[in-house]
């Protein structure tokens, strides 16, 4: 375990000085923005709740919260991408507490609420981590930001094909400075989910109750529109949330 974590702070950390060059990743699109702070505001409880953002990152949905009135505690387990969302909270003159450490030990709180995006496929016990959260949230609610990644599908399959041909002919930088290491994805339960089950799973074996879903096509929708002319068709993925009681 102690060494699957070190390889993915260390993936994290080299990826920080990348990270934000996609749009997506830093929600640096305004429409894509405008529609962040719509599902946070439908997600999470009322404004001024105290928040925890776990994998916060360079900080993209951490310092939307934050602008929009929420009390939120940034944790991370890179020091690389931690410090990238420190600058971003200082220049936007943003009040937030951030806490270098792993997914697995959240600080005590307690939370109203605790958050992720896109951050439980890098577990490699899901479960266990969510049940911490569930522990440092005891009245509180989960909120997970989510998506269908890695569909194994052939229809899907193709489309990855033709979209990597799209951004070599654009001269388009990768979104990540590598991919991860394949031992590493082996030791990951959610890593590759073509469906949520895997994740309603997890969300109810910690003990979380009253499941909610939604999909959100606000989100896809300003991908789709800031992308270049089919890469946005080609790189669609199915964005949802899922929300649940302590």
């Amino acid at each position: 375990m102690g060494d699957v974590q070190n390889r993915l702070r260390s993936y994290w950390d080299e990826d920080a000085a990348t990270y934000d060059r996609a749009a997506a990743h830093a929600a640096s699109d305004p429409v894509e923005a405008a529609a962040w702070r719509g599902a946070l505001l439908e997600s999470l409880p009322a404004q001024g709740a105290s928040v925890l953002d776990v994998g916060a990152g360079t900080g993209a949905i951490a310092l939307l919260a934050a602008e929009l009135g929420f009390r939120v505690t940034a944790l991370d387990l890179s020091e690389g991408m931690l410090g990238r969302a420190r600058e971003k909270a200082a220049a936007r003159g943003l009040d937030l507490t951030f806490v270098l450490g792993s997914s697995g030990e959240p600080p005590a709180g307690p939370f109203d609420a605790v958050m992720e995006r896109h951050v439980l496929w890098t577990t490699p016990e899901p479960v266990a981590v969510l049940s911490a959260w569930r522990n440092v949230a005891p009245s509180g609610r989960l909120v997970l930001f989510e998506g269908v990644w890695d569909s194994t599908a052939l229809p899907d399959r193709l489309k990855d094909i033709a979209a990597d041909a799209v951004r070599r002919a654009l001269k388009i930088e990768p979104e990540h400075h590598a991919h991860y290491d394949p031992e590493v994805l082996e030791q990951l339960p959610l890593a590759r989910m073509a469906t949520p089950e895997p994740l309603f799973a997890a969300v109810q074996e910690a003990g979380w109750r009253n499941l909610r879903f939604r999909r959100l096509r606000d989100v896809e929708w300003a991908r789709r529109l800031a992308a270049p002319p089919l890469l946005g068709w080609l790189e669609e993925v199915a964005q949802y949330v899922v929300v649940a009681d302590a």
